[in-house]
């Protein structure tokens, strides 16, 4: 009988890896949530990738697989992160086509990767683009090194045949809706600061909402308090399976009033943890005090990229590492590459963080 149930399992084993060769798997079996399952992530599954940069910095950059679509979200942190990044994509991106790349706003530690010198290729000269989102205004300088070179790579990638839309155009054109392939809707959100000038750069984020059946990913930049005001009041928003925590989880954004409305079932935040980079108060460090409290009535299960260990010798390591959240028609998973320990279950989080009252029945 252990015999038979061996050549069994092996031969199950055998026909699922043939499926799964057939149909293009991404390469991993998962632990549902509920239930043990043997499903195989198949090119039609939707994947959301948060990565880590190379680097001692905070910074951002999402790449989303939606069936056969590619869309790379930002690309901080410096543009030595464009090596890093580009490895990373070429894993996914077989064509080298990008169908989208949207720019939320004019920092550094978000667009330096499309930001290069004359001398040097950004990520628009590595991969091809069809249809570039940015933001419709900014506090830069027209004659600023880097918005001038991210001017200029976007205008010669527009030059290569890519669409270009601001985050305003997309909403005053009723362009804000794209169908994605695999069954994927991607919404650019509006806000106020696609039309008037804001105090801070973060605030004029570009926010994106992607729809998978009954399931919603938010991504909403740099926005802060006002911005996240703003878009509360002009969408109608969903709850969110999953969240890019605004701002790196600082204490500017995941305000209060926008976790009431979306509720998020999981949060990855793009961060060098611990890190002095902005500041050395403890508390205000990414992710802070202020954003645990914000989203702890909602959720525990938060993901965190890198980890800060000592910033003046530029030495830091994966925290969760590069953080994959695959969306299949039974549900999601949440895969790391370095740990997939929870922030709250973390040894930084132990000696740098107030454990909010709602976990405390929780912890690890």
């Amino acid at each position: 009988m252990k015999k038979f149930r061996f050549f069994a399992a092996l031969l199950l084993a055998i026909v699922m890896l043939a499926v799964g060769v057939a149909g293009g798997f991404v390469g991993y079996y998962y632990l549902d949530r509920n239930r043990f399952t043997s499903e195989v992530y198949t090119s039609g599954a939707m994947q959301v990738h948060f990565l880590e940069l190379g680097n001692k910095y905070t910074g951002d950059c999402t790449y989303i697989k939606a069936g056969d679509t590619d869309i790379l979200i930002d690309a901080g942190s410096r543009t030595d992160s464009i090596q890093t990044i580009d490895n990373y994509l070429r894993n996914f991106v077989t064509d080298g086509k990008l169908e989208y790349v949207i720019v939320t706003h004019a920092h550094q530690d978000h667009y330096a990767g499309f930001a290069t010198n004359e001398n040097s290729e950004s990520l628009f000269d590595k991969y091809s683009v069809e249809v570039i989102i940015d933001f419709a205004l900014t506090n830069q300088k027209e004659d600023g090194a880097m918005y001038s070179n991210y001017c200029r790579e976007r205008d010669e990638a527009i030059e290569n045949g890519a669409q270009h839309f601001t985050a305003r155009e997309c909403i005053e054109q009723n362009n804000d809706v794209f169908e994605l392939s695999g069954g994927v809707t991607m919404t650019v959100l509006d806000q106020r600061y696609y039309y008037e000038k804001a105090s801070s750069e973060n605030d004029y984020s570009v926010c994106t909402l992607f729809t998978y059946g009954d399931q919603n990913i938010l991504l909403t930049g740099d926005l802060e308090e006002k911005g996240e005001a703003s878009l509360i009041e002009k969408n109608d928003l969903p709850e969110v399976t999953l969240y890019k925590a605004g701002h790196h989880g600082s204490k500017t954004s995941s305000s209060p009033e926008l976790m009431a409305v979306i509720q998020p079932e999981v949060i990855c935040v793009c961060c060098c943890a611990g890190s002095p980079e902005y500041t050395d108060v403890s508390d205000n460090q990414f992710p802070t005090q202020e954003f645990i409290d914000n989203v702890a009535p909602y959720t525990d299960e938060i993901y965190v990229t890198t980890l800060c260990v000592d910033y003046d010798n530029g030495d830091f390591t994966s925290m969760n590492g590069n953080i994959t959240v695959v969306f299949s028609g039974k549900g999601f998973t949440v895969r790391c590459s370095a740990s997939d320990l929870k922030l709250k279950d973390s040894e930084w989080f132990g000696k740098n963080r107030k454990m909010p009252e709602q976990w405390k029945d929780k912890s690890a």
